[in-house]
């Protein structure tokens, strides 16, 4: 029975997935959608949270202060929306639930740097991710040409009708 669930998540899961920890700086790229139009957005600020990290269910809490309010998201790590997570900085903590970081501004809400092989962390190839997110651009570069076309055409017309 469990081989057949364990079946069933590993289509859901990624192939290869970035080993993201508690008192990361990380950069979410993600995939937003409005109306038929499609962007990436990206959110960068501190891993306050990791949860169940084997699993396909695996997500990340990320935090940041955005005008003076904190904000904060959780991520589903495998969801197809997410199309990058990189690791920005990296720091010492000895605690996976970092919540009190929620109280803390200011000079008390600084974390210790620990160098880390920022390259090799972040070589994450997924061939189907980066497929998906040159897909996207393509789309942006497609609507952008066809602007920039219909907009070197209108001044050409109202330039004939003044002629006339």
């Amino acid at each position: 029975m469990s081989s057949v669930i364990n079946q069933i998540e590993a289509k859901f899961k990624k192939a290869a997935v970035v080993d993201v920890k508690s008192g990361d700086t990380v950069r979410v790229h993600q995939k937003i959608r409005e109306g038929n139009k499609e962007r990436i957005q990206v959110f960068e600020g501190l891993v306050i949270r990791t949860d169940r990290k084997n699993s396909h269910t695996a997500s990340i809490t990320v935090r940041r202060i955005a005008s003076g309010i904190g904000v904060e998201k959780t991520y589903p790590v495998h969801s197809p929306l997410i199309t990058k997570i990189e690791v920005v900085k990296r720091s010492k903590v000895r605690r996976n639930y970092m919540t009190y970081m929620r109280a803390r501004t200011g000079k008390s809400a600084r974390l210790t740097g620990v160098a880390f092989d920022k390259e090799a962390v972040n070589a994450v190839h997924d061939e189907k991710a980066k497929a998906e997110e040159a897909k996207v651009h393509e789309e942006a570069e497609a609507e952008h040409q066809a602007a920039e076309s219909k907009e070197a055409e209108a001044p050409a017309v109202e330039g004939k009708e003044e002629a006339k």
